[in-house]
Formats: C-alpha cells, structure tokens, sequence
C-alpha cells in the first residue's frame, strides 16, 4: 500500500472515490515510497530497502529535499556549486573503490587517494584559470591546458578554454585526513590555434604549489597569476592545422612527448594527457612522421600527410624493441664547493640553437626529478630511439656550460639512439663553468618591465670586455652591444638597454657573455640559458 494515499484517504471520505485505487495494491512509484523487498518492485532505478524505495549510489537526487532517500548512509550532494541536480553517494570522508567502474562519491567529489594509505571521497583539487593573448589580454578560446609533475608527465586530462579564455582542471593529489591537498608541484602547458605553445622558446613553465589550494564551495581552489597563461601570436598563423590521435600503451600512455618532424627537420609537438590522447597545433599542409618520447617506452613512428584540413586518428602503438642508455660524465671547474648540476636529453628536431634549449621528454632526465645532484659520471637509462642533444648545466643550478669552443667537452652533444636501443658512452666530459648571476631583469622568473630596462648581472673578475644580447620569443636578435667594457671596482655589471622600442606583451631575454683577450681571445663564461626573461607591461 503506498504510504501518500492511504494517508490522505484516512483524512477524508470524501477522497475514497479518487483514491480508491491508491488505497489499493498500486505499486510504488518514488523514493519514500513504501514497497516490500518480495512483492511490487520499485521502478529502476530505485531499490527497495528498509521498507521504502531508496536511490541507489550514483543516481540523480534532489539536494535541496528534506529527505532525499539515498539508499543506506549515502548523502545527496549538488553535482556542481549552486546546481539543484544532485547525486547520492559516499558521504565525506566515506571510504571508496578507486578501481570500481564508478566509486559513487555524493555529489562532485572524486575518490582521492589519502597520504595514510588507502582512499576517501573528499571534493575535488580544481586549477582555475584564464588563458588570454599576451598582447592584447583577449580572452583565447579552445586553448587545450593540461597538468604536469615535476618529471614532466601529464596528470590530468585536457581542459579546453571556453570562450572567455576560462578552464578548470581537476588535479589528482594526496590528501589530509581532512581532505587537504598535501604539498605538491607541477607545471600547465597550453596550446592553440595560431599561438605558441607554452612553456616555448625563451619561456619557461614556473613551479606551482597545491599548498597554495584554498578550501572552497566548488572544491580545493588553486586559482592565481601561474595559472592564468599568456600566449603569443604567431608570427603568420595561417593555413595552419592541427594532428590529433592516442598513444596507445596502457597505463604508460600519458605524458608522451609526441613530435611531428617534416622533411626539413622542421618539429611541432604536444604532450599525451591522462587518457593518451594528443592534439598537435599550428601544423602546416606536408608530410610528417609523428614520433613518441617517454622513459621506458618505445613507440612506433606513423605518418601523416597533412593537406589543409586537421587529420585525426594518427595513433602511436608501443613497440617491442629494446631501449638504451645513454653515459657519460661532467667536470665542474672554476665553480663554488658542493657545486651539481643535472643533464637533460633534448629531442633534437626541437632544439633552437638561437635559445639553446628544446623540448625535454618525461625521465629522460638526471636525477630523474628535484635539485641537480651530478658532479661526474651520469647514467640516462630507458632511451627510446630517435635523435637527441645531450645538455648539461641547462637548468637553473648557478652554473653554465663553459662557452669556450677551443676547449675539449664544451661543444654541443648530438646523438642518436638506434632501435633496438644500445648502451652508448659519449666520447668527452662535458665541461661546467660558474654562470654569470643575473640580477634583473628575470632573475628567478619573467619579469615585467614598464620601461627600457637596464641590465644587471654579476661581474667576472677575468674579463676584458662583454657581449650583451637581446632576442625576442620569435628568436630575432633584437639589439647587440658586443663590446661592453668591462668594470673595476664593482660587484656588478649594468647596460641600459639601447635597442629599437620594445613590444607590449612581447617576451624577451638578455644574455651576457664575458671575453678574455689573454692569451687566445675566447668567451669565459655567460649567465643561465633560463635566466634573463622579461617582457613590456602594458
């Protein structure tokens, strides 16, 4: 008998002729109604429990009833802030399954692993964000944003920008008991239409913190300048289309390096997000052969013939040939005590001499991730095929490659790993020298600038003049003092910059070599390949 009518029936007679049937063996229709667990079932997909007919985990719900009949200890929870649609499942802090085909967290809350051991529903980590051009501030729709951890690989799945340049990433981390985020690092990177991807060119992707997660209605909120991404334009963005597939390799599939090489040796690039899937930018009409790049994984190349349309389903299949390994060693001189440095493996159809630096794939780095910790020998292992430059003191660890090109160990590696993969030694050590500090502009990070700035990095003591230079993202050497006398009686060393007018929302770097006339005239060291970065503020 349903509970509603015969309610109302004993209220009134007047009723008995409406509510006849009610009054009778009707089925039961909604939550709360009554039903028995071997007699008229509930309609799907209510189950019938207690008594009443209840809503199962992870079926829709109304968070704003007094009693929303979630089956057992479930909860009703909006699906989103504000939302009146709701879900009934774990409550917070509730135990769940993140293997199940759905762990039926209530609501919008996703099953997060807990630094204990083990897993419970808590609200989601969300990365809130504007993608915008860097000279304009419009707002850049379908933008793609994805998540990196400090070896670079991708931990989250694309978000594309909606038409106001806005994106939300939800981030998977470790929580609290409480279910705060502990402390830790990754890195976005954005590509579009008609925009360089970034971190590009001169630019670089600085560290954010899940520390600085702010508890919110919509979830733990990271929502701050890092995570608002200034693009810049194209020099010619047209006719340019975009190759898109998966890599296909279980759960090694995210975070691939994925290279599109033309003829020319000619490279675009993106990164597999969390489910394998990739989308490669500002690719004009040609032949490519599409590589992948990941420690420990080998992958088959496929082609692609672009003709002015985007070409789709270009997948990458692991492959069952053997990878290498690449040794080698580093000899730190003229540096402070307990001086390390790291050695990074750069794909060689995306290095830029200009910039001296290129795209990095996940581990193929030493360490692996954190501060450099190499003073000699050096071991990269798992190197799959393909052509690399070996790069030592690339990073930000006060110390540079020794510039000198007379020197033994200080030319630039290139190399190639064949496939199936070898254990190659290099020939020579590469040679580390102390860096020239940058004080400003873009000591620790691009820095913006609101006039022609004046530059200032640490003098060296041995030399006789300097080369100063100024390139913009595009890579065009923008202005050249190659004689800047050097300075007595000084800690450091300033320019004012004297170059044509410098461009809003244009990236720059300076670099600063010192030169030596003693003996054989010859550079002796220059300030960091990431260092030096500044841009006009509007």
């Amino acid at each position: 008998m349903r509970r509603l009518g015969s309610w109302i029936c004993l209220l009134s007679l007047a009723c008995l002729p409406l509510w006849v049937l009610a009054c009778s063996d009707d089925p039961p229709g909604g939550p709360g109604d009554e039903c028995e667990s071997d007699g008229e079932p509930c309609p799907a997909p209510l189950v019938c429990a207690s008594g009443i007919c209840q809503i199962p985990p992870g079926e829709a719900c109304d968070p704003n009833a007094a009693d929303p009949y979630c089956q057992g200890d479930n909860v009703c929870l909006p699906v989103e802030e504000g939302s009146p649609n709701g879900v009934c499942g774990v409550p917070e802090g509730g135990t769940c399954d993140p293997n199940a085909p759905d762990p039926f967290c209530a609501g919008s809350m996703v099953c997060a692993e807990l630094e204990q051991g083990g897993y419970a529903c808590h609200e989601a980590v969300l990365i809130h964000g504007m993608v915008f051009d860097s000279e304009t501030d419009a707002a850049i729709e379908g933008a793609h944003v994805i998540a990196l951890d400090d070896q670079a690989s991708a931990i989250t799945d694309v978000a594309i920008s909606a038409a106001d340049g806005t994106y939300e990433l939800n981030l998977p981390v470790q929580r609290q008991a409480d279910g705060a985020p502990i402390p830790f690092i990754f890195t976005l990177r954005a590509s579009a239409d008609g925009y360089q991807t970034f971190p590009g060119g001169i630019r670089t992707a600085l560290p954010i913190s899940t520390g600085e997660a702010g508890a919110a209605e919509a979830g733990w909120v990271i929502e701050n300048a890092l995570t608002d991404i200034a693009l810049i334009a194209l020099e010619d963005p047209t006719g340019l289309v975009t190759i898109s597939g998966s890599v296909v390799a279980d759960d090694r599939s995210a975070g691939v390096l994925v290279v599109a090489e033309d003829d020319g040796g000619a490279a675009r690039s993106a990164v597999s997000d969390l489910s394998g899937a990739y989308t490669i930018f500002n690719v004009p009409d040609g032949s490519y052969t599409v590589k992948g790049y990941l420690a420990g994984l080998q992958l088959e190349p496929a082609t692609a013939d672009v003709a002015g349309a985007p070409l789709e389903g270009v997948d990458l299949v692991e492959s069952s040939a053997a990878l290498g390994s690449i040794s080698g060693s580093i000899n730190i001189v003229n540096a402070p005590g307990d001086s390390a440095s790291s050695v990074v493996l750069v794909v060689e159809s995306t290095f830029s001499d200009t910039f001296v630096r290129g795209e990095v794939p996940s581990g193929l780095r030493t360490p692996l991730s954190g501060p450099p910790d190499v003073t000699g020998a050096f071991t990269i292992e798992g190197v799959p095929a393909g052509r690399y430059v070996v790069l030592a003191a690339f990073e930000n660890d006060d110390l540079v490659r020794d510039p000198d090109p007379g020197i033994a160990g200080t030319q630039i590696v290139h190399i190639e790993m064949p496939s199936p993969g070898q254990d190659i030694m290099l020939d020579e050590s590469f040679k580390v020298t102390e860096a020239l500090a940058v004080v400003s502009p873009g000591a620790e990070e691009p820095e913006a600038v609101t006039d022609p700035p004046t530059f200032v990095w640490a003098d060296d003591s041995g030399e006789d003049y300097y080369v100063l230079v100024v390139y913009n993202a595009y890579g065009d050497l923008v202005w050249e003092d190659d004689n800047v006398d050097r300075v007595t009686g000084s800690e450091t060393v300033e320019v004012q910059y004297a170059g044509p007018a410098l461009e809003a929302g244009m990236y720059y770097q300076f670099r600063a070599t010192s030169w030596s006339t003693g003996g054989t005239t010859g550079p002796i060291s220059n300030t960091e390949d990431l260092r030096g970065v500044f841009y006009l503020q509007q």
